[in-house]
C-alpha cells in the first residue's frame, strides 16, 4: 500500500512529530520516548494520535504491560514510515542548500496549513450528493468507515472534489457529542461507535475524553463530567459519537 499523499506532506511540514517514531522504535515505551524527544506524556499521545488517524493502518500499537510504563511499537507501515522519514533527512541538507536565501523557506512556511481543530481523519471522497446549494460529501476511512459532510457547492469546486479524491476532514472537539446507550442519536448526524480509552479531567471546565474508534482512529471530545456520569460514560466503556455534517469541514493538499 503506497504512502497517503496527506501523510506524506505532513511528515515534510510537521517532522518533530515523525521523529517520535524514532523514539519510540529505540524505547519500546511512550513515557520515555515522550522524555527523549522532550514532550509530555499527553503531547506524545496527542502526536500520535494524529498520525494514525492521518495513515491508512495505524503506525503506532500499543503493548500491554510495556517497560515503563505507556507501552508501544511501531507496526510494519511505522516502520515503513520512518524508513522514509530518515531518507528524506538525508535531502534536508539538500533542500536548505537549494533556498537562495531564508525569504523562500518563510513563504514556504505561511503556505502550509495547521489547524486548531484536534480531530483530523484520512479520508476519499466515495459520493457528492447534491442539496440546493449545498453538497453533501461521502467520505471514506480507513476499515469502511465512513462519515458526511455538508460543503458549499462552490466549496465543493474549488477544492476540486470528486470521488476518488483524498481529503482530511477537521472536526473540532467541542462539536461532537457522546451518547449513552440509551440516549437516542439525531436523524440526519454523522454516528461513529467506539471505546473510552481516556477521561482527562480539568480543574474548571469540560473532561477531555479519548475515543478508539474500531478502525484505529482516536477522536478527542470534550463532555461536562456530568454530561458523562449521567450518561454512565466511563473509561473502557462503548460510546456513540454524533456531529452534525455541517460540523465536518474538509481540507485538500495545497
Amino acid at each position: 500500500m503506497s504512502l497517503p499523499t496527506l501523510l506524506s506532506q505532513h511528515i515534510v511540514r510537521r517532522p518533530q512529530r515523525i521523529a517520535l517514531l524514532q523514539h519510540i522504535a529505540e524505547q519500546g515505551s511512550i513515557t520515555r520516548a515522550a522524555k527523549s524527544a522532550g514532550l509530555s506524556y499527553k503531547a506524545a499521545w496527542d502526536a500520535i494520535d494524529e498520525l494514525n488517524n492521518l495513515a491508512q493502518n495505524p503506525l503506532v500499537e500499543r503493548v500491554v504491560g510495556g517497560k515503563g510504563g505507556g507501552g508501544a511499537k511501531l507496526s510494519s507501515e511505522g516502520e515503513r514510515v520512518l524508513r522514509l522519514y530518515q531518507k528524506l533527512q538525508a535531502l534536508q541538507a539538500q533542500v536548505l542548500e537549494a533556498a537562495e536565501d531564508t525569504s523562500d523557506l518563510d513563504l514556504l512556511g505561511r503556505l502550509m496549513l495547521r489547524t486548531s481543530a484536534r480531530n483530523q481523519l484520512h479520508g476519499t471522497v466515495v459520493a457528492i450528493l447534491a442539496q440546493g446549494r449545498n453538497d453533501l460529501i461521502r467520505l471514506e476511512l480507513a476499515a469502511d468507515l465512513c462519515l458526511d459532510a455538508q460543503i458549499t457547492h462552490d466549496s465543493t469546486v474549488h477544492l476540486d472534489l470528486q470521488a476518488g479524491t483524498e481529503v482530511v476532514a477537521l472536526i473540532k472537539a467541542g462539536w461532537l457529542e457522546l451518547l449513552g446507550e440509551e440516549q437516542p442519536a439525531t436523524p440526519g448526524h454523522n454516528l461513529l461507535k467506539g471505546t473510552i480509552d481516556a477521561i482527562l479531567d480539568a480543574e474548571d471546565g469540560p473532561s477531555e475524553v479519548r475515543i478508539s474508534l474500531a478502525n484505529g482512529h482516536t477522536l478527542c471530545a470534550l463532555a461536562e463530567p456530568l454530561h458523562l456520569r449521567s450518561q454512565r460514560l466511563a473509561v473502557s466503556q462503548p460510546v456513540r459519537v454524533q456531529f452534525s455534517p455541517s460540523n465536518v469541514l474538509i481540507g485538500t493538499p495545497l
